[in-house]
Formats: C-alpha cells, sequence, structure tokens
C-alpha cells in the first residue's frame, strides 16, 4: 500500500465509520489498533439504535435524527462494498406507559414529532395488546416511535472491515501513522488526554427468535430482538468498576427485568454476557473536530451509548472536514 492520506487510531464502531468515509472519498486510509475491531465498547451485543425524545429540540437531537435518517442507504453501501451484512433494519421501538401522566405526555410529544421528525417518523401512542413481543404496560398503552431501528454491532462491524479493506483500506495492530491523524480511541483516549473517560455496560443475548418486532425500551432496560433468532437486553451503566469485561449481579438484574418486561422471554436462555467500557466525553456530547491536546489532529470520540446510532454521519461529518475542510460539526460537540 502507497503511504496513508489518513491514519485513523481505533477500530471501533467511530474509528471504522470514520476511515471508510475516508476511504469512500478515495483517501488511502491507515487504521491502528493493538486488539483489532471491535475491542472495546463497540464489541457489545445490544445493538438499538433509538432517538431522543422529540422536544427541548437541541444539536444533538438534530444531529441523532439525521443520523438515523441516513442510516438505511449508508449502511446498505457500506454492505455492498464489502458484500457483510451489518443486520440493520427499521423496526420501531414499544415504551410501555406507565399511568395517565405518562401517557398525557407521550401524547404531547406526538405532536412535537410530527414537526421536528418532519412528518417522515412518527411518535404514537398505541395498544399493546396485539403487539408482536407485547411488553407489560400498567395502562394497557405504550409508545411507538418508527424511526427507531436495531443493528448487529458485530455484523456492522465486519461489514465496515470488509468494506474498508475492499477499497485498499488496512486495519494493522500496530504500524507507523501516515498522513492526516484521527484519535477514535476510546475511554482510553479520553483519559488519557483529560478529555473524559469511561461509564461500564453489562448486557445479555437470549435465545428468542421473536422475528422482525418492534425494540422495547422499559424500566431502564433496552429488548432488542434481532435477525439470528436472539434478543439483546441491556444494559448497566457503571461509574466504579474493578474488571473491564467481568459481568455480575447488576446483569442478573437487569436479564430478570427484561423477562418481567417482555413476558415472552421468561424462557429464553442465556447464551452470552458481555461487559464493557463505553467512552463518555466531559462535555456528555460527542467531541469531534480538531483535537484540543495533539496540535495538528483530530479526535473523534465520546458517542458513549449511541455511537452505533451516530456513526453513519460522524463518519462523513469527520470525513468531509479532514479532506476537504468543511466543517459541518455542531459547535457544542467541539472539543
Amino acid at each position: 500500500m502507497a503511504i496513508a492520506d489518513v491514519t485513523v487510531f481505533g477500530a471501533g464502531i467511530i474509528g471504522l465509520s470514520v476511515a471508510w468515509a475516508c476511504a469512500r472519498r478515495g483517501a488511502r486510509v491507515l487504521v491502528i489498533d493493538p486488539d483489532g475491531p471491535g475491542a472495546g465498547a463497540s464489541g457489545g451485543v445490544v445493538g438499538a439504535l433509538s432517538p431522543h425524545v422529540p422536544e427541548g429540540w437541541d444539536e444533538l437531537k438534530a444531529f441523532q435524527f439525521e443520523a438515523l435518517c441516513m442510516a438505511p442507504d449508508w449502511w446498505a453501501g457500506v454492505g455492498a462494498a464489502g458484500g457483510g451484512n451489518p443486520g440493520f433494519a427499521r423496526t420501531g421501538r414499544l415504551q410501555p406507559l406507565a399511568d395517565a401522566a405518562a401517557v398525557e405526555r407521550a401524547r404531547a410529544r406526538s405532536i412535537g414529532a410530527r414537526t421536528l421528525w418532519q412528518g417522515a417518523y412518527r411518535w404514537e401512542v398505541v395498544e399493546v395488546a396485539g403487539q408482536p413481543f407485547a411488553p407489560v404496560s400498567a395502562t394497557g398503552l405504550a409508545v411507538l416511535d418508527t424511526l427507531s431501528a436495531r443493528l448487529s454491532p458485530a455484523g456492522a462491524l465486519a461489514a465496515l472491515t470488509a468494506a474498508l479493506t475492499a477499497r485498499g483500506g488496512r486495519i494493522v495492530a500496530e504500524g507507523r501513522p501516515q498522513g492526516r491523524l484521527i484519535h477514535a480511541t476510546g475511554h482510553r483516549g479520553l483519559t488519557a488526554d483529560g478529555l473524559g473517560g469511561g461509564v461500564k455496560g453489562q448486557a445479555a443475548v437470549l435465545g428468542h427468535d421473536a422475528g422482525p418486532v418492534a425494540q422495547v425500551h422499559a424500566d431502564g432496560v433496552l429488548i432488542v430482538p434481532h435477525a439470528d433468532g436472539t434478543v439483546a437486553v441491556g444494559s448497566t451503566s457503571e461509574r466504579a468498576w474493578q474488571h473491564e469485561k467481568a459481568t455480575d449481579a447488576l446483569l442478573d438484574a437487569v436479564i430478570d427485568r427484561a423477562r418481567h418486561i417482555v413476558p415472552a422471554l421468561a424462557g429464553a436462555p442465556v447464551l452470552r454476557r458481555w461487559a464493557g467500557i463505553r467512552p463518555r466525553a466531559v462535555t456528555g456530547r460527542p467531541l469531534l473536530g480538531p483535537h484540543p491536546a495533539r496540535p495538528g489532529e483530530y479526535v473523534a470520540n465520546g458517542a458513549f451509548r449511541i455511537g452505533f446510532g451516530l456513526a453513519p454521519l460522524i463518519g462523513e461529518t469527520m470525513a468531509a472536514l479532514v479532506l476537504e475542510g468543511e466543517n459541518r460539526i455542531p459547535p457544542s460537540f467541539g472539543p
């Protein structure tokens, strides 16, 4: 391979998405990660791509909406380029409503969604009875939003790796950085540069074939049916921990809550348990742009829980900045 135009440090979902967006523009790309693709938080199992509530609109919500809108075509392009299957499907999301006040808030938000989501997607109150993969609801009602989607984390990483390789990109454990340097190094990079840290999450995969139904979000638990006949459930949010990769009773509690929320999961076996550290910036928002601690270099980090949902737009935005000098980064994302 000729000398790279761009070197990306980090082969998680953000690093690979940035690398792919650069390669799509004709750049020669080198990705360096000593642990390989998806070794950190991106190696998780949940794969929920879901929006924040359609109210209190701000730069993050607008950026997230744009990213979720572009996701179907973007991931289809990744799959076509390398022959992989990211496992993307816009299946929607159900959120049970606990009481009359919650129902009233949900109906008010449905009005905002028509405007903020530009009439393309719905946020509406529906009856739970008759819904596939129905969750328990004290009111018998739930919010159904049609913007939410799901993605296979492992499938998405493999598809990006294949697409990047097909365009001549390289992913290596070590090497000499070349060209423009972009740091997408997860929680360790944030900690080392004083830009943030990490929050541990634990999740599990259950053996249950729910079919192409809406994911469920209730009681702080994400329950996401996937196309491979499994359901992912998660996650915890731990500011302190002893072992990065260890799962424990906190995950047991998440699994128990998931089985209570969706009774269809009562007998589903646990096929896999996972734990990892998600990168959270001090701002609580993604950090994109010129690196404040490394002059002349760039950072793309800190997407925390919504990295897979934001990845397509983060990739394209960073590629436009680094290769074309076009800065479309929301000001509140600046490091």
